[in-house]
């Protein structure tokens, strides 16, 4: 199966580049779960037969995944389409997602949450975030990518010796909130990537810097 990791990015926006395939991608990612080929067809008032070979297409580069359940209508198995792990997300997250977090880290700063307690729970969904990448060559290069796709702008740069890079956030679709509560939001971004780099298993987070400390924010990863 074909990953996006190993894809370009002008490879997977060319993709979707064209119209049919952009409007079936924004329908995986508004679906509350996996759409089998009639559904999106039904959806976008196209026939089946022309939604196939779009699927079949963005399946190649690897922006979506299929599972095949018991059998269908048809007395064939029946393909359920869902985005890859590692699909950019292109901003297409529901709105209701922003008010989500407010009111989950309003719930947590009143039930006395710290900044430990953030970089825990930061720590668990890096590494089950990672596990998506067990074939990407380096740590760095599926960070990265992760980052990339969560809308953190990473840029790499060389550290002070040859087996650290330094990755620092150009954005963070967080800002607000974590100007509002650095220490919860900040403490599960930190949490997010030393568990993802910990899942990874070749490097190690040397350094995080917070909004605190500096801007950009930034995470310094030194190779084992």
């Amino acid at each position: 199966m074909v990953s996006a990791i190993g894809v370009s990015r002008l490879d997977l926006l060319k993709t979707l580049g064209d119209n049919t395939r952009y409007a079936i991608y924004l329908e995986l990612a508004r679906a509350s779960g996996p759409r089998t080929t009639a559904e999106i067809a039904e959806t976008l008032q196209l026939h089946s037969n022309t939604v196939r070979p779009h699927l079949e297409r963005m399946r190649d580069v690897g922006l979506i995944d299929v599972e095949v359940s018991a059998r269908g209508e048809v007395g064939r198995p029946q393909h359920r389409y869902s985005l890859a792990p590692d699909a950019p997300s292109l901003g297409l997250e529901p709105p209701t997602m922003p008010l989500l977090a407010r009111m989950v880290l309003s719930m947590a700063r009143r039930a006395g949450a710290d900044a430990l307690d953030a970089e825990s729970v930061g720590v668990d969904e890096g590494r089950r975030r990672a596990a998506p990448f067990h074939r990407a060559p380096s740590s760095l290069e599926a960070l990265v990518t992760d980052l990339d796709r969560l809308g953190f702008d990473p840029v790499v740069s060389e550290g002070d010796d040859d087996d650290t890079a330094v990755v620092a956030f150009a954005n963070c679709p967080f800002d607000e909130m974590a100007a509002e509560q650095p220490d919860l939001v900040c403490g599960l971004h930190r949490g997010l990537v030393a568990g993802f780099v910990e899942r990874m298993g070749d490097a190690e987070v040397a350094e995080f810097c917070t909004l605190v400390h500096r801007t950009p924010c930034r995470v310094s990863v030194c190779s084992r």
